[in-house]
């Protein structure tokens, strides 16, 4: 095969998906490897005196090379997975991830990089050229370079281990959570199932030749079945089978856990810092493992209150209902059946105003009102699946920023829940011209049924707006330097466009924009608005306290874990869990097991920043709340501040750019529970 016929080495600007096979993956790898590899031994090898072209931007469009190479290939097996694909993957992972880790240790490259920073150019660097100067050198620091060789060996084998385990993880949440299967024949045993789960649930018994219905635990189906079926048993099978994935049989993942929280505390002990977290969030805006604990822990204190609350309410609840003792089983039950008779609010009766072409339509809308930003649909060939959209994004001016595909809706083998993927980071060129971004948003909606639209509850709303927040972040990127745009910015951070997104899903002004009754044409009536509000707050102190739960296990399970020691992971986060949870059944119903945010999905010792980046975000859209929900003069100072400048500087400072102050809670605490005033 000539690298002509091979479609993972394409030059054109969308990748052509539709050819893509299993087939082309190993040797696409090995020319992408080869070649970056011959790149960066040019850079080695070069005669003349280091300068910014021939070293640190040398070394950006060989890293780039592979980024953009191998990112299709992640991609497909995240939407398209097939045993073949898998198989290959699993072939060549190994050597990604050694051209990754191999990199740093690099001390020919090293040299060069080091000359370069002590060069008569280097000190003359402003800007973001400075900051990604003085970033490169860091990242070889943080990865080993200044160490002897056997100490860099052990680095590069540790992480070439945990790309290996991550992914191990990753494969048998997904293959546990495709093989579990809940047939029911008793229709009865479905009462509370809203009529459109119920349909989806036949044909998932008549898809298989089975009678009756068949409940899984794909998102749609489980919550669902979580939120409204009335039927206890039916309830705690589901728990019972959400919370038990991997924690034996063939897919069991809790060596994988053990094994991963060792290698992250070696390799953090080897780079010479005292424990993973203090590693990882170095380069963030919280900087140091201290200040994530003190975070957490004022967070808590915080939120028990209003927690205790939320406990004592469900409590009762599940007394009045006759269910006796609260178990972890009934909660999303009892929140749905307390919220409906206190406010009135079922989240099935919201579904027929949010037809999701309609919501689209808005959002779109809403970024061309706020940002002066036009998307439309750009129909491609190029796609993996039929159900896939693609859309250009223009500015006032008419330039192309880029362009994304959309992928709403669940499948066999795409894995669950909702994100974001950037396959290509463009932005200004040298010549004046700009290089356009391309991304991917998806989700895992309740499909169409027929001819008619798929209907979103508010939360899907609220995570459509969130991915497209993260779009938002990668496709307006201005910054010059790659490394250094987009989404190439501190962990902590990245969530802030993508929750500030979600605010618009709560007003009226942008609710007349996404919000119309699929028959009708309506839009949301006043009073249903009323109570949509009246509702945000519900059960704030029980959905932040699970937040700061996730938080506070995954920043313990790094810092303190230690199964040397004999320490059980499992023992060890119920232990954790346990101040958090209302009893002790509670904190052996965790998912740790299944938490893929934790053991593949780039979030180790980070899950804190969630709540982080919300106190910023609610933050920023008092701002909006100040001088207008819609107003075009705020969003394009948003754009400007924040949105388009990717890591050009420190996040306080961009912070700071379009707040002129310091962060400040008492917007989230307001809102999340209620409270009027930070003390208060």
């Amino acid at each position: 095969m000539t690298d002509h016929d091979n479609p993972f080495l394409h030059d054109a600007i969308l990748p052509p998906f539709h050819r893509m096979e299993p087939r082309h993956v190993a040797p696409a790898v090995d020319e992408i490897l080869r070649r970056a590899r011959s790149e960066i031994e040019v850079i080695i090898q070069e005669p003349a005196p280091p300068t910014w072209e021939n070293v640190i931007e040398a070394l950006e469009r060989a890293t780039q090379r592979v980024d953009e190479g191998t990112t299709p290939i992640q991609h497909l097996v995240s939407v398209s997975e097939t045993p073949e694909l898998r198989s290959v993957y699993q072939e060549v992972l190994p050597e990604i991830s050694r051209f990754w880790s191999e990199l740093p240790k690099n001390q020919g490259l090293w040299a060069r990089v080091e000359e370069y920073a002590k060069s008569e150019e280097a000190n003359g660097l402003e800007g973001v050229y400075r900051r990604h100067l003085e970033k490169t050198a860091r990242w070889f620091r943080r990865s080993g370079s200044d160490l002897p060789p056997e100490e860099r060996e052990t680095i590069q084998e540790i992480q070439i281990e945990l790309s290996e385990l991550e992914r191990r993880f990753a494969e048998n949440v997904l293959d546990a959570t495709a093989a579990y299967r809940l047939p029911v024949e008793d229709e009865d045993q479905l009462v509370g199932l809203p009529d459109d789960a119920k349909r989806r649930a036949r044909a998932a018994a008549q898809e298989e030749g089975l009678p009756g219905f068949l409940l899984t635990l794909d998102a749609p189906s489980f919550d669902a079945a979580m939120k409204h079926v009335e039927d206890r048993s039916i309830r705690e099978e589901l728990h019972g089978a959400y919370t038990g994935r991997c924690r034996g049989g063939e897919f069991d993942n809790r060596e994988i856990i053990v094994r991963i929280l060792q290698l992250r505390a070696d390799l953090a002990r080897t780079l010479g810092y005292p424990d993973f977290p203090d590693y990882r969030v170095q380069e963030w805006m919280v900087k140091n493992g201290a200040r994530v604990e003190s975070f957490l822990q004022e967070m808590t204190e915080r939120t028990r209150p209003y927690w205790e609350r939320d406990v004592e309410t469900l409590k009762e609840e599940a007394v009045r209902r006759g269910l006796g003792e609260l178990r972890p089983w009934d909660v999303s039950f009892l929140v749905e059946r307390i919220r409906e008779e206190r406010f009135d609010l079922d989240e099935e009766e919201l579904r027929p105003y949010f037809p999701l072409p309609h919501v689209q339509k808005g959002l779109f809308h809403l970024t061309e009102r706020l940002f002066g930003l036009q998307v439309e649909e750009r129909p491609v060939e190029e796609v993996w699946h039929s159900d896939v959209r693609h859309y250009d994004v223009r500015d006032g001016e008419g330039t192309v920023l880029g362009s994304f595909y959309t992928d709403w809706f669940p499948r066999k083998e795409k894995r669950q829940g909702a994100w974001m993927n950037n396959f290509r980071t463009g932005g200004p060129e040298p010549d004046g011209t700009f290089a356009p971004h391309l991304g991917f948003v998806a989700g895992n909606f309740r499909p169409p049924e027929g001819d008619a639209p798929a209907l979103l509850t508010h939360r899907e709303v609220q995570t459509l707006f969130h991915e497209f927040g993260h779009l938002l972040h990668h496709i307006t990127s201005r910054v010059p330097v790659r490394g250094r745009a987009g989404l190439n910015v501190a962990w902590d951070w990245v969530e802030v466009p993508s929750q500030l997104m979600e605010n618009w899903t709560w007003e009226r002004e942008g609710l007349e924009h996404i919000a119309r009754h699929v028959d009708t044409g309506e839009p949301l009536p006043t009073e249903l608005h009323e109570r949509l509000l009246a509702s945000r707050a519900f059960m704030g102190g029980w959905r932040q306290m699970r937040q700061l739960g996730f938080g506070t296990v995954d920043f313990a399970l790094h810092r303190e874990f230690d199964a040397r020691e004999g320490m059980d992971v499992l023992q060890f986060t119920e232990e954790r869990l346990r101040p958090l949870v209302p009893d002790p059944l509670f904190a052996r119903s965790h998912i740790l097991t299944s938490f893929t945010h934790l053991f593949a999905g780039g979030y180790a010792a980070g899950y804190f920043s969630y709540l982080w980046s919300e106190v910023l975000e609610a933050d920023i859209f008092t701002r909006f709340r100040r001088e207008g929900i819609l107003a075009r003069e705020v969003g394009e100072e948003l754009l400007q501040s924040i949105l388009s400048a990717g890591d050009s500087d420190d996040p306080e400072v961009l912070f700071r750019r379009f707040m002129a102050r310091p962060p400040d809670s008492a917007a989230l605490l307001e809102r999340n529970l209620g409270e009027l005033r930070v003390g208060g």
